[in-house]
């Protein structure tokens, strides 16, 4: 049984400012929690029901186990239908961003995203398509939130998430900036090249002026309907696509 305080802890950690805190966040669900064991990620402590068997998770490290009510096990989930197992997860410390971390593969660059749905489908989509960073401005969704973490499926345990100011960081980056606008070229017709940044904006405004200003190339994904834009996360999936169909063509 966790005591108050305990529980009290773990469930802060829905909080952004607890998250920043303590340096931790929590994943909820047995797929997700085997995608961060078998991760660089480290492991604090997993709290179970007691129909849950922890020897499936086959843990090869030390991780301390509470086996827990499925009333403490409500308190600290965030989800209406909780999970039978949740991990406590140290927020790892990412080393700084350089053009050499970025050079020789694309990344993609999120403006001002705030839907944790829309942000955990972008983290899913990189890593199906093989992205392994994506840079984010300071407002932009923290990647740590349950929902995000939820909707990831796992994912972020391979994707590297930074936040940084983009107007500061992406001119020192020194690679081709790709836009994603409604006034852009074809992106059936566009040369990507072998590497580069895909800048992504927020779900209503799109690109801030002074990231636009940023941009080498602004490209648009033609619309043949009248819906009046498309999902970023959709949006996301379609150029991640088509990179990599680019990039197979040539091999």
């Amino acid at each position: 049984m966790l005591s108050k305080s305990q529980i009290s802890l773990l469930k802060s950690l829905q909080n952004k400012k607890e998250r920043k805190e303590y340096g931790q966040f929590l994943v909820e669900g047995y797929k997700s929690v085997i995608e961060f064991i078998n991760s660089p990620y480290k492991i604090e402590a997993i709290y179970h029901t007691a129909s849950f068997d922890p020897k499936v998770l086959k843990l090869s490290q030390k991780i301390n186990l509470y086996n827990i009510s499925v009333t403490d096990i409500e308190k600290i989930s965030s989800l209406k239908t909780p999970q039978e197992v949740i991990a406590l997860v140290k927020i790892p410390q990412h080393s700084p961003l350089n053009n050499q971390k970025l050079r020789q593969k694309f990344s993609l660059v999120l403006d001002g995203v705030q839907d944790p749905g829309n942000m955990g489908t972008i983290i899913r989509t990189a890593d199906w398509f093989g992205i392994e960073d994506i840079v984010c401005s300071d407002d932009t969704v923290d990647a740590y939130n349950p929902k995000v973490v939820q909707a990831s499926m796992g994912s972020l345990a391979r994707v590297n998430v930074h936040y940084v100011d983009l107007s500061t960081v992406l001119p020192q980056v020194g690679l081709p900036v790709f836009g994603a606008m409604l006034n852009g070229e074809n992106i059936y017709k566009t040369n990507f090249g072998d590497e580069g940044l895909i800048i992504m904006g927020n779900e209503g405004n799109g690109l801030r002026p002074e990231i636009e200003r940023l941009i080498n190339k602004a490209v648009t994904i033609p619309r043949a309907g009248k819906a009046e834009s498309l999902n970023v996360g959709i949006a996301t999936a379609l150029f991640c696509a088509e990179i990599s169909r680019n990039k197979l063509g040539k091999q």
